[in-house]
C-alpha cells in the first residue's frame, strides 16, 4: 500500500457521509446496508440518421465517449424494416453503462453542470420511475455537457439517461436522488 491518498468522487463521499444517515433516519432502516444505493447509469443515444450516412455513428460514438469517459458500444438493428431503409445489423445508436467512480463523476457533472445549461429547464419529472427504484430521463441536446465542443459538433442528438438504484420503491429512489441534488419539479 502506498501513502498517497486515494481519490474519491465528490458524490460518493456525499452519499456515504450525509445521505446514508439521512435516509436511514427518514425510512427507519435498522441497518445501514438497507439504505438504497446507486447501482449503475446507462446512457443511450439513438442515431436514426446513421441509416443514410454511416459517418454519423462515428461522430455519435466520439461524442458519447467524451461525455461518459468510457468507450461506448454501437447498438445494431435487430431486424430489417424496408420503410425506414433499415437492414438487420446496421448501427443505429450507441450506449454505455457506467458503474462505480465513473457513475458518480457523471452524475456530479449531470446535476451541477449539464442540467442547469438545458434551455427552458423547469426541473425533472418526478413520475419517471419504473416502480422498482429506477429513474429514466431524456435530454434533447447532448451539447449541454461541458466535454462537447459546440464548434466541432456536426449534429445535435438527444440521449436517454437511466439511473438504476437498489431501492425497492419509487419513494425510496426519489428520496435518494433528491438528496444527491436531482432538481425534481414540486
Amino acid at each position: 500500500m502506498s501513502d498517497a491518498t486515494t481519490y474519491e468522487p465528490r458524490f460518493r463521499e456525499l452519499y456515504r457521509e450525509q445521505i446514508v444517515p439521512k435516509l436511514q433516519e427518514e425510512f427507519k432502516y435498522t441497518n445501514p446496508m438497507q439504505v438504497p444505493k446507486l447501482d449503475k447509469v446507462v446512457l443511450n443515444m439513438g442515431v436514426g440518421e446513421a441509416v443514410a450516412d454511416s459517418k454519423k455513428i462515428q461522430s455519435a460514438l466520439r461524442d458519447m465517449e467524451a461525455i461518459a469517459g468510457q468507450k461506448p458500444v454501437a447498438t445494431k438493428a435487430r431486424k430489417s424494416i424496408a420503410g425506414f431503409k433499415l437492414r438487420e445489423g446496421m448501427s443505429i445508436g450507441c450506449k454505455v453503462t457506467l458503474r462505480r467512480d465513473r457513475m458518480f463523476e457523471f452524475l456530479d457533472r449531470l446535476v451541477t453542470i449539464a442540467l442547469p445549461r438545458v434551455k427552458d429547464f423547469r426541473g425533472l419529472n418526478g413520475k419517471s420511475f419504473d416502480g422498482n427504484g429506477n429513474y429514466a430521463m431524456g435530454i434533447k441536446e447532448h451539447i449541454v455537457f461541458p466535454e462537447i465542443n459546440y464548434d466541432q459538433v456536426d449534429q445535435i442528438w438527444g440521449m436517454d439517461i437511466i439511473v438504476c438504484t437498489t431501492a425497492q420503491t419509487n419513494e425510496e429512489a426519489k428520496a435518494l436522488l433528491k438528496h444527491l441534488g436531482f432538481p425534481f419539479r414540486n
